[in-house]
């Protein structure tokens, strides 16, 4: 029975990968990483190690993703809002995300596959010893273009739209940008990060854990590319390869249909 499982698992697996390079480039997807804690505890495990086989799955994400030619995964590790969690489950947070920025610094996978590691958010909300493995998993990729892998630290996405706002203010008063220049594509200059390279428009965005919220995460680059939204129920420890290639194969069905509507005027 469990051969038999296998076989029809890799069988789909197969045919979905078909037809996924047979449909639309998917650019940029971004994923929240929900249920950690709820599957440690349905599980019976300590709630860091829900943490920690989640991170699990990050690194396997970021496989399919350049399996499949996607360009930007970005990842929702930290938000804004999980300042307000326990102190004993924040120093256990920055102490795995810190440990797994400086394997990344000297993985020979991340070198070979020149992925570039990068941090979006107020990382000056972070530890000190963070904010050094943020910087020194930046130095170690900066030149690599083949995947960037966005780490969403102290992240919030109105905090990210506030902070475009006060650099363009900035800047307007300065007189190095006039504001009849303020338009879309210069306020997207302005978003994270800060290095020449901003996150562009979302093409996916997956939630595990069974919600059905983006959590504030990247509405500008999500909402102004009206990006495809896929929930699943697996928490995501438990994410699996077909479950990203489902996610992957819905967005571009939709994107499908919604240039047939398009063409038809509906």
């Amino acid at each position: 029975m469990a051969n038999s499982l296998a076989l029809a698992y890799t069988l789909y697996e197969r045919i979905l990968k078909r037809r996924i390079s047979r449909g639309v480039h998917m650019r940029h997807v971004a994923v929240i990483q929900d249920g950690n804690r709820r599957y440690a505890r349905e599980m019976g495990l300590p709630m860091n190690s829900g943490h920690s086989l989640g991170a699990r799955t990050t690194e396997l994400v970021s496989d399919w993703c350049l399996e499949l030619g996607i360009k930007h995964l970005t990842v929702y590790a930290f938000s804004t809002e999980n300042f307000n969690r326990s102190q004993e489950e924040k120093k256990y947070l920055f102490e795995l995300i810190h440990s797994k920025l400086l394997e990344l610094s000297t993985s020979e996978k991340v070198h070979r596959n020149q992925v570039r590691v990068r941090a979006i958010g107020r990382t000056e909300m972070l530890p000190d010893c963070l904010q050094e493995a943020i910087a020194t998993a930046d130095r170690a990729t900066r030149d690599y273009k083949n995947l960037y892998l966005n780490l969403a630290l102290a992240y919030g996405g109105q905090c990210e739209l506030a902070d475009a706002a006060r650099s363009l203010a900035t800047r307007v008063r300065q007189g190095s940008i006039r504001p009849e220049d303020v338009d879309e594509d210069l306020i997207g200059r302005y978003m994270y990060p800060f290095d020449g390279v901003p996150v562009p428009k979302v093409d996916l965005i997956i939630r595990t854990g069974g919600e059905y919220r983006t959590s504030n995460f990247l509405p500008w680059q999500a909402n102004g590319n009206e990006c495809a939204a896929y929930f699943c129920a697996p928490y995501w420890p438990e994410f699996r390869k077909i479950d990203f290639l489902r996610a992957v194969r819905t967005a571009q069905s939709r994107v499908v249909q919604a240039r047939s509507l398009k063409s038809t005027g509906l």
